[in-house]
């Protein structure tokens, strides 16, 4: 029999983004809760500098850790992030070694939960808890978003690793990249269920649609001598839009949003504390619109016939009217929706949802 007694036990969950649809990456707010789906692993110590990987869904895992450097052929794999966690534990300082490991998940791939997120931030926490790393959630969620952006080649934020590294539903301020502002938020959705469903789209070709709505809104904050659009004044843009034209409509679209996402969130967190529920549903209602008319991140224009998203929140819309919310989910272009569903609806809005993107496209959820 195998022994067990010198496993440890970590985990971290996945997550969904509530609001704040591509703001993280511009230094803005976003509203996110970690979910009760995790992925989990048992880890032991091996006396080596290899990490060994077995994983009930993908295939087996092994890293050198005496080689940090970036390796082009593991992009878009598991070992990227593994290196990649571990080359910034090592760069601050921290104490890295070999370990043996078993993963398993309940968070669904591609189901816009985060689920690469949730594997960042649990081989984090074997690094902390088997050899003594004395790091702090926040620098497990960078060490997370290092590894993804530098080492798997994925341009992104850093909201889905706080969410997970922390846990629970916040709201949290990315002014400072390095130092983020985490509110908790005390809300309960009473009487609702969180629903993500997938529509059945890919995420797998979407890099480039990801990085160009960075990069389009970094465009667009170069004209005013920033890096980031949160540097910018919101009255300064709106008064120079006509002289904004020139760098590309779509790009001042999604520089719109921005802005008026921003500070949609702070109304968010404020109607969730003060138990403004309805409130709420219409700003989650308005920010998804905001996505779909300004953000422009719905669908691929490489594949315009697949409209998945649109489809879903179409069917949300005519199924939830004037209850509940909907919106986009995520990065977009294709994957999930987040909706908000009255239980007495739950029945006939998984039945409907499921009848046309599939069995088990509607993830019921809970807050961790």
């Amino acid at each position: 029999m195998e022994d067990i007694d010198l496993k440890k036990l970590f985990s971290a969950p996945g997550r969904i983004e509530i609001g704040g649809n591509h703001t993280d990456h511009q230094l803005g707010r976003v509203l996110a809760a970690a979910v009760d789906l995790v992925t989990k692993c048992t880890a032991e110590a091996n006396g080596t500098d290899i990490v060994h990987i077995t994983d009930d869904r993908f295939s087996d895992a092994e890293v050198d850790l005496r080689s940090l450097e970036v390796n082009e052929e593991e992009k878009g794999i598991s070992k990227a992030l593994i290196r990649g966690v571990a080359a910034w534990f090592q760069k601050h300082g921290y104490a890295i070694g070999g370990f043996d490991a078993h993963v398993s998940s309940d968070i669904p791939a591609g189901s816009g939960l985060s689920s690469s997120a949730a594997f960042e931030v649990m081989i984090g926490k074997v690094f902390k808890g088997l050899f003594d790393a004395e790091i702090s959630p926040i620098e497990i969620a960078i060490a997370g978003q290092f590894a993804e952006n530098v080492y798997f080649g994925k341009p992104s934020g850093m909201m889905d690793q706080v969410a997970s590294s922390f846990g629970g539903l916040s709201m949290i301020d990315f002014q400072d990249p390095l130092l983020p502002v985490i509110t908790p938020i005390h809300a309960g959705f009473s009487g609702y269920t969180i629903c993500v469903v997938s529509t059945g789209g890919s995420h797998a070709d979407l890099t480039q649609d990801y990085a160009t709505v960075r990069n389009e809104m970094k465009i667009v904050a170069a004209y005013f001598d920033k890096e980031y659009l949160r540097e910018v004044s919101p009255d300064q843009f709106y008064t120079e839009i006509g002289r904004l034209r020139p760098l590309g409509d779509r790009a001042v679209l999604r520089a719109f949003h921005f802005f008026e996402e921003n500070k949609r969130v702070l109304k968010q967190a404020d109607a969730l504390e003060k138990g403004r529920i309805p409130e709420f549903f219409d700003l989650v209602i308005e920010s998804g619109r905001s996505s779909m008319d300004y953000l422009q991140n719905i669908y691929n224009l490489s594949h315009p016939q697949q409209q998945g998203l649109t489809l879903a929140l179409a069917l949300s819309e005519k199924l939830l009217s004037g209850q509940g919310a909907w919106r986009v989910h995520g990065g977009g272009f294709a994957g999930t929706i987040l909706a908000f569903v009255p239980n007495s609806l739950r029945e006939i809005y998984n039945k409907q949802m499921c009848e046309v993107f599939g069995e088990g496209c509607c993830l019921l959820l809970n807050i961790q």
